[in-house]
This record gives structure tokens, C-alpha cells and sequence, in this order.
């Protein structure tokens, strides 16, 4: 059977591993080329291609709103994901205008990658639960049902020592380490997990490390 190619481009190399790790628990999918940059990416498909790029929309050099218009109409171009922080309704409908089949929104990621992967590969476009109901809002005109959190709410509610350790997670240090660098047992560090996973909203560590990138926690 085929396997899915995968280029991934973020300007966060944690996020990157974090995608990677999600998407080796999966065997029809696989890896073929990553990017920290704009200008990366464009310059890995001019001799290089993929089934599907997943598309960071901040990065440097070339933003991803600039990839897609590097990579619209070109020959053999990939199915494209957006990754934002971000589900302003503006912003999706100007991905989508560029080409764009999917936009996911990076608190999610962890748990929707592979469903988008495989719904984009597929020839359908994929998108977020919050992402839905800002499209259903702005084409009713009804409420989305979804509260705008200002940036920085959840990040403002932990305690130093949950920051801490949400720091040194999204460091790819294991629980015994966590410990040892913080002076507190074993338990102590797997209940501020169990703590973090439940106060912010995710559903594993890597939307831990997800949104501890989103908000330059590490």
C-alpha cells in the first residue's frame, strides 16, 4: 500500500518532533522532508514533492501565506494543511483562496493530524472543530458558541512550579528528570501533568509542548 508523504514545515523544531511522533504511531504515513522556514520550504519542492505539506502560517524569512502563493498552480503540488494559533474567520478564508485544503488549529493538532492527513490525501478538505463554527458563524451569521479566550488567559492561571514543569516537558525531559531538576518526586511531577493536560485543554503531552511553543514558554 502506498504510504502518505509528509513534508512538515514550523519554525519550531519541538513542534515539528512533536508531529513526527504523533505520526509514527500511524504506518501508512511517513516523513519525507521538514522546514523551519518559508524559504526552506520553497526551495525543498522545487526538487522534491510530498502527498501533503503541513504548513505553519508565522514563520520566518517567507510566511506561510507567501508558500502558498509559491506553491499555487505549480506542477505536482501538495495537498496543504494550515497550521495557526489563530482561527480568525479572514485568515480561513484567505488560505482557502490560496489553495489551501485544510486548516487546523495548533491546539488541536496533536489528536486531529492524522484524521486531517488522511481527509486532505482523500481530495476533502479538513477542518477543526473551531474552525467549523467560525465558518457556520460567518455563513449564517449566528454565534459560533465558541468563547474567544485572550491570548495568554490559560498561561496567566498556571502556578510557577505547573510552568516549570510544563517548560521542562515541552524540553522532551522525562518525568524521573522533571524530578531530579526540581527537587519533587516522581508523583508529584505526573499530577501537574495530569494538572496541565486538564487546565489547558489538550489531550496529551504533545498539545502540551504545542501550546508551550504557542506561548514562548520554551
Amino acid at each position: 500500500m502506498k504510504k502518505i508523504n509528509i513534508h512538515i514545515a514550523d519554525d519550531h523544531k519541538i513542534m515539528i518532533d512533536g508531529i513526527k511522533a504523533v505520526l509514527k504511531t500511524d504506518s501508512s504515513i511517513q516523513v519525507v522532508g521538514e522546514s523551519l522556514n518559508g524559504i526552506q520550504v520553497i526551495d525543498w519542492y522545487k526538487t522534491n514533492t510530498s502527498d501533503v505539506l503541513i504548513l505553519d502560517i508565522n514563520m520566518p524569512e517567507l510566511d506561510g501565506l507567501d508558500v502558498l502563493r509559491g506553491l499555487k498552480g505549480k506542477k505536482r503540488s501538495p495537498k496543504i494543511i494550515v497550521l495557526s494559533s489563530y482561527d480568525d474567520i479572514k485568515l480561513i478564508r484567505e488560505v482557502l483562496k490560496m489553495g489551501a485544503s485544510g486548516f487546523l488549529a495548533k491546539n488541536c493538532a496533536g489528536e486531529s493530524i492524522i484524521e486531517a492527513i488522511k481527509t486532505v490525501f482523500s481530495g476533502e478538505q479538513y477542518f477543526s472543530e473551531s474552525v467549523k463554527k467560525r465558518i457556520y458563524s460567518d455563513f449564517t451569521g449566528q454565534p459560533s458558541g465558541v468563547d474567544v479566550v485572550p491570548e495568554g488567559t490559560f498561561y496567566n492561571e498556571l502556578t510557577n512550579r505547573e510552568t516549570d514543569v510544563l517548560r521542562l516537558i515541552a524540553n522532551e525531559m522525562s518525568s524521573k528528570a522533571i524530578a531530579l531538576a526540581l527537587s519533587i518526586s516522581v508523583n508529584t511531577v505526573e499530577t501537574h501533568r495530569k494538572n496541565l493536560i486538564k487546565k489547558l485543554n489538550v489531550k496529551n503531552v504533545v498539545g502540551l509542548a504545542l501550546y508551550a511553543v504557542k506561548h514562548n514558554i520554551v
